[in-house]
């Protein structure tokens, strides 16, 4: 596809094994545009059900979905021309909680039916998803309550020992620009409300 021209033969190589891994249903670890996170198919309920497992975190806590793009994003949500420009714009991974959703599976949604979703920044992510052309879940690669990691090294390698499959990339980010994303909701006016920043 086209998106690999940017990208390393290396790198290609990386987002052809994980494509591989999450078309059969394998949660990955994989490095984001922010912190390193577990991944899958968010079409493969068994695949989901595997990462609350593998963190140990409550089924009332949701995931959130990377896509590749605001064209991604405009099949699953409606996005308002404010957020929209927004994101157009925005230089800093911002994850959105959005109320309503369309062509997504239950089991992944909030109970009020909403859910978290970034366009993601980074060649590796955009690239991946592009090809499997749909979203992929997104938690950080920690079990649940413990802190997020800041590099490859730091990841509990009993999250290292339960993923299926392990990108070998990482990404030449500062140390002080690994951190989860910033966090928001909106209203109908497409003002945001911050809830991690």
């Amino acid at each position: 596809m086209e998106e690999s021209r940017h990208l390393s033969p290396k790198l290609q190589e990386e987002v052809h094994k994980a494509l591989e891994a999450v078309k059969k249903g394998r949660v990955i670890l994989y490095p984001t545009d922010t912190i390193w996170g577990l991944g899958c198919d968010i079409t493969n309920q068994s695949a989901v059900e595997r990462i609350y497992e593998i963190k140990n975190r409550p089924r009332t806590m949701p995931l959130i979905l990377l896509v590749s793009s605001i064209k991604m994003l405009k099949d699953y949500v409606e996005i308002h021309p404010r957020i929209e420009t927004l994101l157009s714009y925005h230089k800093k991974p911002l994850t959105l909680i959005y109320p309503k959703t369309r062509n997504l599976p239950e089991y992944i949604l909030s109970k009020d039916g909403s859910i978290g979703i970034r366009v993601a920044q980074d060649d590796f992510c955009q690239v991946l998803i592009s090809q499997l052309e749909k979203p992929i879940v997104s938690t950080s690669a920690n079990m649940t309550g413990e802190p997020y990691p800041k590099s490859y090294d730091d990841i509990d390698p009993e999250v290292k020992k339960l993923a299926d499959h392990i990108v070998d990339y990482q990404p030449a980010l500062a140390e002080e620009e690994v951190m989860p994303s910033i966090i928001a909701t909106f209203n109908h006016k497409g003002e945001l409300d911050f809830i991690r920043t």
